[in-house]
């Protein structure tokens, strides 16, 4: 009896030391290291402008094209008349949405009402974002009276309706958080793409391919490519290294070199011998003074259909602005063949 009282006394210590001793190394072992949770990488600046503009667009106006193994967005509107004139792709300068309230925006909702379908392409961000392809004009210095100056007001903006959409033309032009197109010419913010040089021009072009393809299938007869800023440079680019023979017109709205290209605009795009129409402001001396070089080269080669068009600039009116540029360019479209 006495030794197997004993014996269960052995046990519970026994049984006390070990749970003291696993408390111990419990309390003593090092905790593991937290491995930090993978950030998920930013999306460009023109993949959040065109996620923006998906989520306030129409669904029917929104395509999904893919260019080689990646996806981009695309913005569709067909010609509102029975029997459309063609296709008319609108390329934008660098910083700019699909939808950019000038130029770009204007052109393809005011197009389709004149018989032609539009399809706006996004691009992808260049290297090193640049300002947008249309800033503002440059100001004549006030005139001075009585031995002062004054310094002129800001711009006001004719009063903003909102279109069909349900958005003012404004928010398309900017990336989420961004209140307004100026602070993002004011501020643009350097693309967090990892393009440089080949890759970006290999992008572009392959987003060019498939917005072709997609207007093939649908069988416009006329297909017009159509470039703002930078963008006009890419069009021109593309048209000179792969000739596509369905493509015979181009439109260039205040064109623009991109940083890191040779081979100027009044090069390339006056040998590329198409019916041209070359749309810049007037406002500003370097604009005036680019167009007369491209004027002038078309000249030297006597280019069969170049036809340049100086526009003014409404400063104090920019609706009645893009009206002017809407009907100069609808008016291009429509002359008699050269």
């Amino acid at each position: 009896m006495f030794r197997h009282h004993r014996l269960r006394i052995c046990l519970c210590v026994l049984a006390i030391a070990s749970t003291d001793l696993g408390a111990s190394e419990a309390e003593s072992a090092p905790e593991a290291p937290a491995v930090p949770a993978e950030r998920p990488a930013l999306p460009s600046r023109s993949e959040s402008m065109a996620a923006e503009l998906a989520r306030q667009l129409p669904s029917t106006e929104v395509l999904r094209l893919q260019a080689s193994d990646e996806a981009f967005m695309a913005l569709w509107r067909p010609a509102n008349v029975a029997e459309p004139k063609g296709l008319v792709i609108l390329l934008p300068g660098a910083g700019e949405s699909a939808d950019w309230p000038r130029g770009i925006g204007p052109l393809r909702r005011g197009l389709p009402d004149y018989g032609w379908h539009t399809l706006s392409v996004s691009l992808p961000d260049s290297p090193g974002l640049l300002p947008p392809a249309t800033p503002e004009p440059e100001r004549e210095p006030p005139a001075e009276e009585d031995g002062s100056s004054e310094t002129p007001a800001a711009d006001s903006d004719p009063q903003a309706t909102p279109n069909e959409a349900g958005y003012l033309p404004e928010e398309t032009a900017t990336a989420p958080n961004e209140s307004t197109s100026e602070a993002v010419q004011a501020e643009p913010a350097p693309s967090t793409e990892p393009d440089q040089g080949p890759q970006l021009v290999e992008r572009i072009d392959g987003r060019i391919d498939a917005a072709l393809a997609h207007a093939r299938a649908l069988q416009p007869g006329l297909i017009v490519l159509l470039g703002q800023g930078t963008g006009g440079y890419w069009a021109a680019r593309y048209l000179q290294q792969l000739a596509p023979e369905d493509v015979r017109h181009l439109l260039l709205i205040q064109p623009r070199q991109p940083e890191g290209q040779e081979e100027p605009l009044a090069q390339l795009v006056p040998a590329l011998k198409l019916a041209t129409g070359d749309f810049f402001y007037q406002n500003g001396t370097a604009a005036r003074a680019e167009a007369r070089a491209r004027l002038n080269a078309s000249r030297r080669i006597q280019h069969p259909a170049y036809h340049q068009v100086g526009l003014p600039a409404l400063i104090d009116n920019r609706e009645s602005e893009q009206q002017q540029l809407l009907r100069r360019v609808r008016g291009w479209l429509d002359r008699p063949a050269d």
